[in-house]
């Protein structure tokens, strides 16, 4: 599958993964820090922003679209940056094509299996009337109960479309079909590994990567390296983006 990018920047490239129920601009803010330096790929994933919906959630075929798409601009091998699913995403591609990816960048996640409770919230959105003329101060209202996060609830709905037929931009049904296999992560033969520079950028004040994912993540990438944010969460390039930033572009500028 062709994905939908945004570019910026020219030099080597690098392919910027967001996460779930997000989009290529979410990651704008690095983007900008790069770009003076980088040819700077924003990629939308499959059933998310402007890029085609479809089954298949599971990584092995996410990371196919990412390396399909970045194959038809002329853009291997690629430096990856992903957050989250993006993350999750950005390390398969590295393991199914070592040698498309020249460097990778995982921002807050692990390659193990989670119990995040998405399923919940893709449950909430998929409930919500959607009455002609909605407004998104109207969506906002309905998914207090089941969303109480403010910030939370303002992510999600940078999805709604507001308007006479109201509507989601992303593929919502096919993402709540797949989300056990969104928050799992996929079993690899013995041996496979990615051994190119590898740098994990963890929020120092989330649980998604541990020391006991430490040798899991090791398993796979030998060369990897590990780096926490200070007074930041699971979106750490939203909390602290100076700082991922700075981060991102020593990493990607060697």
């Amino acid at each position: 599958m062709i994905l939908h990018t945004i570019e910026a920047g020219q030099g080597a490239p690098v392919a910027l993964l967001h996460g779930l129920f997000g989009r290529a601009q979410n990651l704008g803010a690095v983007a900008r820090r790069l770009a003076p330096h980088q040819r700077v790929i924003s990629i939308d994933l499959r059933n998310h922003g402007a890029s085609p919906h479809a089954p298949g959630m599971d990584y092995p075929t996410q990371a196919a679209d990412v390396l399909e798409t970045l194959a038809a601009l002329n853009a291997l091998p690629a430096a990856l940056l992903g957050h989250s699913m993006g993350g999750k995403t950005a390390m398969a591609a590295a393991l199914a094509a070592p040698g498309s990816v020249t460097r990778l960048l995982v921002a807050d996640i692990a390659p193990v299996a989670y119990n995040h409770h998405n399923a919940g919230i893709a449950a909430a959105l998929r409930s919500m009337p959607m009455p002609p003329g909605m407004t998104r101060a109207d969506a906002d209202r309905h998914l207090r109960a089941a969303i109480p996060d403010a910030a939370v609830r303002a992510f999600l709905l940078q999805n709604f479309l507001p308007g006479g037929a109201p509507a989601w931009r992303i593929g919502l049904d096919e993402i709540a079909a797949d989300m056990a296999t969104i928050e799992s992560w996929p079993h690899f033969p013995p041996g496979t590994r990615y051994d190119g520079p590898t740098l994990f950028v963890s929020g120092a004040h989330s649980d998604y990567v541990l020391p006991t994912h430490h040798a899991a993540i090791r398993e796979l990438f030998p060369q990897a390296r590990f780096d926490t944010i200070p007074n930041a969460g699971h979106w750490l390039h939203a909390d602290q983006p100076e700082a991922f930033g700075k981060i991102a572009g020593k990493f990607f500028e060697k």
